[in-house]
């Protein structure tokens, strides 16, 4: 650029030796007007150069940016046509799954059938076995009620059983101390069972082979009678007893059963004549030689079975009454 800026200078000089003033002036100015275009002209060459540069790199850019696109296409081409292989196998394992899932679910569908009717089936015993079981608990709360009731009841029967005891032991010391005078002449007092057995042999009462109570047991009979007039709340039992040697009949009497009969009638009478007794509370009987005291054949046995027992037992109507 510089050698033709110099040879156009001397082209210049050259021909001012030989052109007229005004000439060269104008060609001077030509000549500066064409160098300040010529450094226009270089500027924007440089400037293209680098637009050129700019270009040819977003150029290359955009050829590794085509190149990579087109690897990657190619790779993406090979994945679907792998998708695709793939997507077909699949397909036809569904295909294939899709059969067996129908029998499967079939299968299934049979074994849903038949849990939920199972379940129907135990819901419903366990419906029924709810409702026993109300029944039950229904029926325990009743038993217990009844239980409970029971209690009470059993409470009040082993006081009114601890007061007839106590009744009847209380009873027996009246008596022993009433008859203290006869005890050992042929009369005791025991507790038995519950009951008070005053018991006495025939010959505190009556002769060998009678039934009329003879003046010694008439007063002992008479003690009783007093102590059963103070205690109105006592059943009285009189019961006769003979051995086992056979009755001779006297035309009046058959037998032993006649005799003990009478023996117990006797006394019965004996006891109500002049005394306030209910009668109603008097019961005779007569048990002849068939409950002896002692099964022995000798005449002490004979004589410890021939014998009155007056048993006496405290009225037990609030007792009967629990046990109904």
């Amino acid at each position: 650029m510089k050698l033709r800026v110099l040879l156009f200078s001397l082209a210049a000089m050259s021909l001012a030796s030989c052109v007229p003033q005004k000439q060269l002036h104008d060609m001077q100015a030509q000549r500066d007007a064409c160098e300040d275009r010529n450094e226009q002209l270089e500027t924007e060459i440089v400037s293209a150069k680098k637009q050129a540069q700019r270009v040819q790199a977003d150029c290359d850019a955009q050829i590794s940016h085509v190149l990579h696109l087109k690897d990657t296409i190619v790779l993406l081409q090979e994945s679907l046509q792998s998708l695709n292989s793939r997507y077909a196998g699949l397909m036809k394992m569904q295909e294939t799954i899709q059969q067996g899932n129908q029998q499967e679910m079939r299968k299934l569908l049979a074994q849903i059938q038949q849990n939920q009717e199972v379940l129907q089936a135990k819901e419903d015993e366990l419906l029924k076995m709810e409702r026993t079981l109300n029944e039950r608990g229904a029926a325990v709360r009743q038993l217990s009620q009844d239980l409970e009731e029971r209690n009470k009841k059993l409470v009040a029967l082993e006081r009114a059983l601890h007061q007839k005891d106590s009744m009847t032991n209380e009873l027996r010391r009246k008596l022993s101390d009433a008859l203290l005078n006869f005890e050992g002449k042929g009369l005791t007092v025991k507790v038995r069972n519950g009951k008070v057995y005053v018991s006495m042999e025939n010959k505190l009462l009556f002769a060998s082979g009678s039934f009329e109570v003879d003046a010694r047991g008439a007063e002992a009979i008479r003690t009783i009678t007093g102590v059963l007039e103070k205690n109105p709340d006592i059943n009285v039992l009189i019961e006769g007893h003979t051995d086992d040697v056979p009755y001779a009949s006297s035309g009046q009497l058959v037998d032993n059963w006649d005799l003990s009969c009478k023996r117990a009638t006797s006394v019965v009478r004996l006891m109500l004549k002049s005394s306030t007794i209910d009668e109603s509370r008097i019961t005779a009987a007569g048990r002849a030689e068939f409950l002896p005291l002692k099964k022995l054949k000798t005449p002490e046995a004979r004589q410890a079975n021939r014998r009155i027992e007056i048993i006496l037992t405290p009225k037990l109507d609030e007792v009967l009454k629990m046990l109904q």
